[in-house]
């Protein structure tokens, strides 16, 4: 009884931390496409010095 209880909780955990892996990739790809987008879509000031999209 017990190694089928460490089974299935080996499995519970691996389970969870592949779901939060692959949301993790998910989120790092979304940030990615806001800042290329940010970079590419920046305006550029009347000096004609391209000026930063970030605040920091």
């Amino acid at each position: 009884m017990v190694p089928i209880l460490l089974v299935l909780l080996l499995a519970l955990i691996l389970f969870g931390a592949g779901f939060a892996v692959k949301a993790l990739w998910w989120i790092a790809i979304i940030v990615l496409v806001v800042w290329l987008l940010g970079f590419l879509m920046r305006s550029t000031s009347v000096g004609g010095t391209r000026s930063r999209w970030y605040r920091w």
